[in-house]
Parts: structure tokens; C-alpha cells; sequence
């Protein structure tokens, strides 16, 4: 592991979640930049002290180098960090599985795409809110035709954590997600902008073919945006809407999506993930739920436990670590894996609301 020291949130989510369903050690870790928090890091997971480095590029070079070597690392540092430390780990032909979003620029995320060209690891984005059953229900039910054509979707994704200055307190969580310098320039855009994003493209398949958006900042002194509002327009059609907010007094995680069709409409909300409301046209309002006989085999296979014993954040996160095994050691498809090409587009989300929002909400054209 790269990062997730002491003092780190997504480090142990990322840790909690490899262990879940027993398919991954932690052996090796560079987890601070400081040296001293490094190793008092190292020892309180009980990782070998010779296995305890102080950069990254010292991890990639020496665990490379070793016959008991590091299969795959989890990179979970500020994102700045990430495409220097997915390019070292890349080259050394050791398996990246990178927190998103992918980096801070789309030139930096097309300086991991190019080194993964050339390496025989492959690379992995941790997009977790596409590992609940429901949410891979959700993706059966409209390529399987239910829903008929897309023609509407609704997301948000709205906190209230940034509502005051935390960052000037010296919480690190706030300090470097509220840092242009570390985040590349947005704020909640990058932060929980590009999980909605990218659920509403891993859900419906819909391809944005440009946006407009409309950052604020809302609380005073803050460098990035604190909350924004954007609309999409989809290949074929399909429009969209999406706020996202960490300015949301009463909201804690509240990501919800509601996706309508000319056959039918879901929604579903992150808070109670173990309910999708579908309504076909016409019918009446149905209620799925995790774990039940009725669900799609892609739901099935992420479900771990009876129905009415919820399942969240963790096993949903877990599924991903799951699957990325099934992939290393099986060989399975990672077809509904996130991706290089994922990260590359969240990065094209934050660069066009950025500039579509200096530029008075003109619409961007997507560019990949």
C-alpha cells in the first residue's frame, strides 16, 4: 500500500476491504512521506520493518526485485500522488489498484494510460459505489432492455462536512481535499462529484457529450468549489442533471439517483442501498432488494448474506478487492471493472466543469 498511514480515512476502508472476503495479505507499505509516521504506521499492521519504505519508488524498485515481490499495490494517497506512484509500480510490472479520481489532470491520467500501454500489469479504479448489488442490478435491468431507452437521469450526491472552515482547523481530510494544488483544481467536483458521475456511465452505459456547470464556493476563503451544479447531454440524446454539495446542512452521504426510461424508472439512494424502486410504465411501483431469488446473476454474485441482513459500504468496496483477484488469479473479465478509460473521463468531468463555470456555464464538448 501507498499512503493510508496514520491519520488517513480511505487507507484502512481500502485495508478493511482486501481482508473481507480473504484474498489479499498486506506485506509491504510506503505509508507517509514522513519517514518516522512511515514506520510507526508499518508496526502498528504488522508489516516487516524491512518491508516498511519511505517513498514509493524505493517500494516498486525493491519489491520488484524480490522473489516473495508485492502482486498488486493500492494506491490511496491525496491525489496528486497518484499517477507518479501508478507509473513507478507499472513499470516495475506490479498490478496498480488506484483510489480515485485517476490524478489531478487529464495530461497526468494519459501519463499512466501511456505507461500501462507498455507494462504487463494492468491498472484498477476505485470507483466502490459500483459494487453494490443493486447498483450492478440496476446495470442488468437497462442493458437487458427494462427501462427501454434512457431519456432522463437525475444525481446528486450531497454532505455537509465542509459546511464551516474545517480545513482551517488543520483536519487533514479537509486541508488536502480543499488544496487546488493537491486535488488539481476542484473541489467537490473531484471529491464526490466523479463517484456520481461515474455511476451514472456505469449504470446506463450513456456516454456525455457535453456539459455546463456552475461551481460555487460558498464558504468564505475556500480555493476550490464547495458545491456545484451541472447538466449533461448524452450521446443519443439522454439529458441529465447533477448536484453535487458538501455544503448540504442534514445530508451526510446522501447519493441518490433516479434514471428514467420510456419503459420504466429506478431509484436507488446510497443510504438505504439495499432497496432499488423500479417502476415499469403503466405498472405499479416495485420494491427489489438485496439478496432476493428474483435479482440479476451480476447482483447475486456481489451479494454475500441472506436478504434482510444489510449489506453497505464495506462489502460494496470489498466486491471491487474481490473482483480485481478474480481477475489476477482466474483471469476473469473485467469488463465491469472501472478502469483507465473511467479515470480519464472523470478527469475530463472536472477540467470541463471547471472551465464551463469560468466561462459563465458555456457547454464543453467532451474530448475522448
Amino acid at each position: 500500500m501507498v499512503g493510508g498511514g496514520q491519520g488517513a480515512f480511505i487507507g484502512a476502508v481500502h485495508r478493511i476491504a482486501a481482508r473481507i472476503d480473504d484474498r489479499y495479505q498486506l506485506v509491504a507499505g510506503a505509508l507517509s512521506s514522513d519517514p518516522d509516521r512511515a514506520a510507526a504506521s508499518a508496526a502498528e499492521l504488522g508489516i516487516d520493518p524491512t518491508r516498511s519504505y519511505n517513498s514509493f519508488a524505493e517500494m516498486a524498485k525493491a519489491e520488484a526485485a524480490r522473489p516473495d515481490g508485492i502482486e498488486a499495490v493500492s494506491i490511496v494517497t491525496p491525489n496528486h500522488l497518484h499517477a507518479d506512484a501508478a507509473v513507478a509500480f507499472l513499470e516495475a510490472g506490479i498490478h496498480v489498484i488506484c483510489d480515485k479520481p485517476l490524478s489531478v489532470s487529464q495530461a497526468e491520467g494519459l501519463r499512466i494510460k501511456q505507461c500501462l500501454q507498455e507494462s504487463s500489469a494492468q491498472f484498477f479504479l476505485t470507483h466502490n459505489y459500483t459494487g453494490y448489488p443493486l447498483i450492478r442490478e440496476a446495470r442488468d435491468m437497462i442493458s437487458t432492455g427494462k427501462l427501454g431507452k434512457i431519456r432522463v437521469v437525475q444525481a446528486e450526491y450531497a454532505q455537509d462536512w465542509l459546511a464551516e472552515p474545517l480545513e482551517t482547523t488543520g483536519q487533514k481530510q479537509a486541508s488536502w481535499r480543499t488544496d487546488p494544488k493537491a486535488t488539481g483544481g476542484g473541489g467537490a467536483i473531484g471529491d464526490i462529484g466523479t463517484h456520481a458521475y461515474n455511476l451514472v456511465h456505469y449504470i446506463t452505459g450513456l456516454e456525455a457529450q457535453e456539459l455546463a456547470a456552475d461551481l460555487t464556493s460558498f464558504v468564505p476563503g475556500r480555493a476550490v468549489d464547495d458545491n456545484a451544479h451541472i447538466w449533461l447531454r448524452f450521446k443519443g440524446g439522454a439529458k441529465g442533471q447533477l448536484w453535487v454539495s458538501q455544503v448540504a446542512v442534514g445530508n451526510e452521504n446522501a447519493l441518490r439517483l433516479r434514471i428514467y426510461g420510456d419503459k420504466g424508472g429506478l431509484e436507488w439512494e446510497q443510504e438505504n442501498p439495499n432497496i432499488l424502486w423500479f417502476t415499469p410504465l403503466g405498472g405499479l411501483r416495485q420494491r427489489l432488494t438485496r439478496g432476493s431469488g428474483a435479482l440479476s446473476e451480476a447482483a447475486t454474485a456481489a451479494t454475500r448474506i441472506p436478504a434482510g441482513h444489510p449489506e453497505g459500504y464495506l462489502e460494496a468496496f470489498a466486491t471491487l478487492y474481490n473482483d480485481v483477484a478474480d481477475v489476477l488469479i482466474h483471469n476473469k473479465s473485467a469488463d465491469h471493472l472501472p478502469n483507465i478509460m473511467d479515470g480519464l473521463d472523470g478527469m475530463w468531468f472536472i477540467e470541463a466543469c471547471i472551465a464551463s463555470s469560468k466561462n459563465n456555464g458555456s457547454w464543453c464538448e467532451r474530448n475522448l
